[in-house]
C-alpha cells in the first residue's frame, strides 16, 4: 500500500468518526432542550398550584 493510500484511508476515518460525534452531540443537546422544557412547565404547575 502507498503512502498516499493509507494516508486517504485514515483521512476517511477520522472523518466518519468526527462525523459520528456530531451526531451524538446533537442527540444529545435535543435531550437536554427536551428536558429543559420539561422542567419549565413543572415549575409553572408547581407555582399555578401554589396560587389555587
Amino acid at each position: 500500500m502507498t503512502r498516499s493510500v493509507f494516508s486517504r484511508i485514515i483521512l476517511v476515518i477520522a472523518v466518519l468518526g468526527l462525523a459520528a460525534g456530531c451526531a451524538n452531540t446533537i442527540r444529545g443537546v435535543g435531550q437536554d432542550t427536551a428536558n429543559v422544557v420539561d422542567a419549565t412547565q413543572g415549575a409553572g404547575e408547581n407555582v399555578a398550584e401554589a396560587v389555587d
